[in-house]
């Protein structure tokens, strides 16, 4: 059975993070661990409030998988400060982890930030070098790219933009067009 580590915040609705994570692991018939890095009070309403986990702690959860689970695979998604992005980077590298997916999430469905804004430049700088491929939305990608996306024409181009510019493999996701 191959196993796959999320790396993520906890969505206390359990529509996304660590507990959507594991659902989609579980049915795929992988062993699901995680590390998470902040616990969200939230539901299909909106997210009321985010408590960060300390990049300390996070490292020794890190730690303790991969000092005995070694996962085959690592999604990283809600990482919510550069500090948590530094450490993130420093124990997957130390532990030369591979076959990493790497979802940049940065607002909720509601509209809630869901990341600092220092995280976004270290996440750019230390996650995506490491990263098999990446695997924004389209609000992300505009983010990422500075285009405003609009059609399926701009969903290519802003996908083609991204892989160059980062030197990895992108799935642009393209839930939030409307045509």
């Amino acid at each position: 059975m191959k196993k796959v580590l999320t790396i993520a915040g906890s969505d206390s609705s359990g529509g996304a993070g660590i507990q959507a994570d594991i659902k989609t692991m579980t049915v795929l018939g992988t062993y699901a661990m995680s590390c998470i890095c902040a616990l969200t009070a939230q539901n299909t309403l909106g997210v009321y409030d985010i408590l960060e986990v300390t990049p300390s702690h996070l490292h020794e959860q890190l730690k303790a998988v991969f000092e005995d689970i070694f996962p085959d695979a690592i999604k990283i998604g809600m990482v919510f400060s550069s500090g948590l992005a530094h450490q993130i980077a420093e124990d997957l590298k130390h532990y030369n982890a591979q076959n990493i997916v790497l979802d940049p999430v940065m607002v909720s469905t509601s509209g809630k930030k869901l990341i600092c804004d220092d995280a976004i430049e270290t996440i750019k700088s230390e996650l995506f070098p490491l990263a098999r491929v990446i695997t924004p939305n389209i609000p992300e990608g505009e983010e990422l790219s500075s285009m405003k996306i609009s059609n399926e024409a701009d969903l290519k181009e802003c996908a083609a933009l991204l892989g160059e510019k980062y030197d990895v493999a992108v799935l642009l996701k393209g839930g939030h067009l409307t045509d």
